[in-house]
């Protein structure tokens, strides 16, 4: 069985994968109808509020935020190799291969701003948010903890990419917040019963140590 040190290096390793995964992806609009368009990192990127509300819950507001930051210095590193990958001189019988590699994985100035930006400030108002809603409800309610976290930091998040990334660039920018608001809403209800099975030994242990402090 996993130990508690071994999940929590499993759900870093996770949330820095979604982090990084989402910004390959973010270049990529889908559109699932004329005014329903999302980027595709969209669902990939959710995942990392779930992970960071699944250690807030079993490991700590200290260690959530420690999360954070190391997810941050994985998408700096990522992006640093990526364009160091970009510079280097392509083989001259796969010149094709270069245009596909900077369309591909190429990030400009702009989207990375975007990012890092949307990133630093909806994760610590998650975690924030998180802190509050279970210290209000005395540790009682956990899907409101982390449905209203998960809210309102995604709102915060899909607010401030979209506007730095794609201001200028996109007819309907509201539009397109309010689209991708709309499934990372619907992503974050969907995730709510991931979120109790994977905190669910926790409030065991939690319950053992109630039980084990009673009088006989």
């Amino acid at each position: 069985m996993m130990s508690r040190d071994q999940k929590l290096i499993l759900l870093n390793i996770i949330f820095a994968t979604s982090l990084v995964i989402a910004n390959v992806l973010a270049g990529k609009l889908v559109a699932f109808s004329e005014t329903f368009v999302v980027p595709a990192a969209v669902v990939v990127y959710a995942v990392s509020f779930l992970i960071t509300d699944v250690i807030h819950e079993e490991y700590g507001k200290q260690q959530a935020k420690q999360t954070i930051i190391f997810g941050f210095v994985a998408q700096i590193f990522a992006s640093i190799m990526i364009y160091f990958g970009q510079l280097l001189p392509v083989a001259p019988f796969a010149q094709e291969s270069q245009a596909a590699y900077e369309t591909l994985l190429g990030q400009n100035a702009r989207f990375v701003l975007a990012s890092g930006a949307a990133y630093l400030t909806s994760q610590f108002v998650d975690v924030y948010v998180f802190s509050a809603v279970k210290n209000m409800t005395s540790n009682r309610f956990k899907w409101m903890r982390n449905n209203l976290s998960t809210a309102s930091s995604q709102f915060i998040d899909t607010t401030i990419f979209i506007t730095i990334a794609f201001a200028g660039s996109v007819p309907n920018l509201w539009m397109m917040i309010l689209s991708q608001y709309v499934v990372k809403l619907a992503i974050a209800a969907i995730d709510t019963p991931i979120f109790y099975l994977l905190t669910r030994q926790h409030k065991m242990k939690q319950s053992t140590r109630v039980e084990a402090k009673q009088p006989a």
